[in-house]
């Protein structure tokens, strides 16, 4: 092996290499050279994981028989390869022949070879294949050739994930390019839809792919962006004679060399009557140039590949100018797939034919998550693998319940998941018979279920009839979709219109509740940990002044109407609610002082940190209800960031310990004679909801789209029934355990039905 330092810059190469090739085999091949010449060792082998055929195919080689490759298959467990594959870890031997698994297979010319190094590639807990390296002398791989083997394996995982997508495997051998992929369940519903790519602006690795109907209008449109850049920068080289130097003056003359019709244009035009688009055809071609540079020994050289890079951005920006952004034909099942997707993206696509959204950042409390729960999309986010430019018009199943993307789906696929997504239809219009019927247990126990609520698009007349009250209103969605703090005017009239649409039913708003992810775009917070830092109550109470606006809006709001409760969100300290009901006497007073009288609203508390729990005495001394926040009651009890997709299978609300901390709160709350309701997801899910009725939660609160099947389970099960099943339910110590337990219940109870589709 080399010195380290020029083996990571061999491992950076490699990765760029490997990153910019179009095509899965010239990826493999190049891999496969470069480790062994990197290794300096014998030979290098990568097999593919094909789950059609059940084996490990030999998919590229240097320095075994080049004919054995899509030939040699083995079985997981078969020989030193299979062997990796079956443990998932790596095997080093440097007598390989004398392993018991050792198996000789003639078409590999392999018996040669004594020393063996194999690692399993990985990709989301799928085992995808196995690189292998190879010597004919004995030789100890060491641990840094161990090291950089891993490392190989890891960035292939992505790669290949990639080409599974795409359906760039071209091996005769292997599947159709059916491909999973996976995130964060941001929205409940499954849909299956055809992919439209929202491409963010001047970013050349998130152009999608897409043939050009007017050959001759793409070269047009390229040639008049490329002299809209080369003005721009002749303009800018004017401007800045007289300031710099004549070195530097002269990179503004190899922009403009850059931009000649010899070194760029010509070349994307090639691409365009190639078939491509031309902001297609840019991109690939900078790309290309830029993985060039990248790679030259040459440092002025590399050096230039930023200033590539830089230029085809400014054309692409004006080639976007005049595209739209999303197209104006929809399909009729649109899935909608962007690296964020903004609420204002969401309003272009027709209500009617939007069937799902997936983005790449993104989270399950993002405004557009939030939106999208609300209008009963199916979301996925955080799905950071996806391939997005090679997606553009490719079918696709979405599974928001699961968090999964399947992406060119087989016909069995599809036909499980659209008869799943007709028996979703087929209940709805069942359940909607008796969302008039009062929410109450066959014995006569009333659970009042009430709605989440703070978007324009929530129809307060239809569901009026069906709850008793709002839950939960979030008054930071008004200030997200603003370019500025509304002012005390603007958020009355808003708080105004909601609680006069409720009335006299009560309406529960919580105080901004900002930070973690929930950004104001006029108020940014930049912190390494934000779910740990500056958010919620911490916000409002460093910034009184727009606590106050906000209170004074809430009390002039409820002028008359006496349905007004405050939510103080993410206390941790008791101090924190004497200094806001200070502000709110404040406000009173104020307002008292303009002739405007406000008797003080019931005030309480969201129960979302653990720290609350063990004062809920003094808590109660102060304020008049309590709230759960079970989502981020999760996030804190388990440590676990719900919108991290590497470890967003570890949230569950059905936990052990979030479970009997629920348990715990409902009973101290009765011990304190103080109203407690939920409005996290748990509330939601039907069987959660009978679990926390079960607990003696007073009232539950949840998106609209979840009271149909919540309001049918309470009415199907006693509320003794539901306490037997808390009980049963503390007594198991997995997630898991609790989750099959509840779905056998259930089925037991024949509400099987109500529940998400399980694997």
């Amino acid at each position: 092996m080399e010195s380290k330092t020029p083996m990571l810059e061999v491992l950076r190469r490699v990765i760029q290499e490997v990153n910019g090739a179009r095509n899965l085999d010239a990826a493999l091949a190049t891999m496969v050279r470069r480790i062994r010449k990197a290794m300096r060792t014998d030979v290098c082998s990568f097999y593919l994981y094909d789950a059609e055929i059940e084996a490990l195919v030999l998919m590229e080689t240097i320095g075994l028989h080049s004919q054995a490759v899509g030939q040699v298959t083995l079985r997981v467990g078969e020989g030193l390869v299979g062997l990796v594959a079956e443990r998932e870890e790596p095997l080093n031997l440097e007598d390989a022949p004398s392993h018991p698994r050792f198996r000789y297979f003639e078409a590999t010319g392999e018996e040669r070879y004594s020393s063996f190094l194999g690692v399993p590639i990985i990709h989301q807990r799928r085992m995808l294949g196995v690189l292998v390296v190879q010597q004919a002398e004995k030789r100890r791989y060491d641990e840094e050739d161990e090291a950089f083997l891993i490392t190989m394996g890891a960035q292939l995982a992505g790669v290949l994930a990639h080409a599974l997508a795409t359906g760039s495997l071209s091996k005769p051998t292997l599947p159709g390019g059916q491909a999973m992929f996976t995130g964060v369940p941001a929205s409940p519903g499954m849909a299956i839809g055809e992919v439209v790519v929202v491409a963010p602006l001047a970013d050349l690795d998130s152009v999608p792919d897409l043939i050009p109907t007017d050959v001759e209008h793409e070269i047009a449109r390229l040639k008049e962006a490329i002299e809209c850049v080369r003005e721009e920068i002749r303009a800018a080289g004017e401007r800045l004679a007289n300031r710099i130097s004549a070195q530097e003056l002269a990179l503004f003359e190899v922009y403009q060399q850059m931009l000649s019709e010899a070194a760029l244009s010509q070349e994307v035009e090639k691409r365009i009557r190639e078939g491509q688009w031309a902001p297609g055809a840019l991109a690939d071609v900078v790309r290309r140039h830029v993985q060039y540079l990248e790679r030259v020994d040459d440092d002025y050289l590399r050096e230039r590949a930023a200033d590539v890079r830089d230029l085809g951005r400014r054309v692409l920006a004006h080639l976007q100018e005049e595209t739209p952004q999303t197209p104006a034909n929809f399909p009729e099942s649109t899935i909608l797939v962007g690296d964020e997707i903004s609420v204002a993206t969401l309003g272009e696509v027709p209500r009617e034919r939007l069937a799902g959204l997936v983005s790449l950042r993104g989270s399950s409390t993002s405004h557009v998550a939030i939106v999208a729960r609300a209008m009963g999309i199916p979301t996925v986010s955080g799905m950071v693998d996806l391939p997005l430019p090679r997606l553009s018009g490719a079918e696709v199943v979405l599974d928001g319940h699961r968090g999964r993307l399947f992406v060119r789906p087989s016909d069995e696929l599809k036909a499980r998941y659209g008869s799943l997504i007709a028996e979703e239809i087929a209940l709805t219009e069942v359940l909607e018979h008796e969302q008039d019927l009062p929410s109450e247990t066959p014995d006569g126990h009333v659970m009042p279920l009430m709605v989440n609520t703070g978007l324009a698009i929530d129809t307060a007349v239809s569901l009026k009839k069906r709850i008793s009250g709002v839950g939960l209103y979030r008054t930071e969605v008004p200030f997200m979709i603003a370019e500025r703090f509304p002012s005390e005017q603007e958020q009355a009239r808003l708080y105004r219109d909601q609680l006069e649409s409720f009335a006299p039913l009560p309406v529960v708003m919580r105080t901004l509740d900002i930070g973690g992810d929930k950004d104001l775009p006029y108020f940014p917070i930049e912190e390494a940990n934000p779910f740990l830092g500056w958010r919620g109550i911490r916000v409002t109470l460093d910034h009184p002044e727009v606590l106050m606006v906000q209170l004074r809006a809430m009390l002039r709001a409820a002028q008359g109407l006496d349905n007004l409760q405050i939510l103080l969100p993410m206390v941790t300290n008791v101090d924190e609610v004497d200094d806001a009901l200070r502000l709110l006497d404040r406000a009173i007073r104020e307002l008292g002082e303009e002739g405007v009288v406000s008797p003080r609203p019931r005030v309480g508390v969201m129960l979302e940190v653990p720290a609350t729990l063990y004062q809920l005495d003094a808590l109660a001394e102060r304020v008049d209800f309590f709230s759960v926040g079970s989502n981020d009651l999760t996030q804190y009890l388990l440590a676990v960031d719900r919108n991290n997709p590497r470890v967003a299978s570890l949230y569950d609300s059905c936990h052990p310990a979030v479970l009997c901390a629920m348990a715990r709160l409902a009973e101290e709350s009765r011990r304190l004679k103080k109203p407690i309701s939920v409005c996290g997801e748990l509330a939601g899910d039907p069987a959660g909801a009978l679990l926390l009725m079960g607990m003696g939660f007073d009232s539950l609160s949840m998106n609209a789209p979840s009271l149909p099947r919540v309001r049918a389970a309470i009415r199907r099960v006693s509320i003794d029934a539901a306490k037997a099943l808390v009980q049963e339910t503390l007594a198991l110590n997995t997630p898991v355990a609790v989750r099959s337990h509840l779905f056998g219940r259930l089925s037991e109870w024949q509400l099987a039905h109500l529940l998400p589709p399980r694997d």
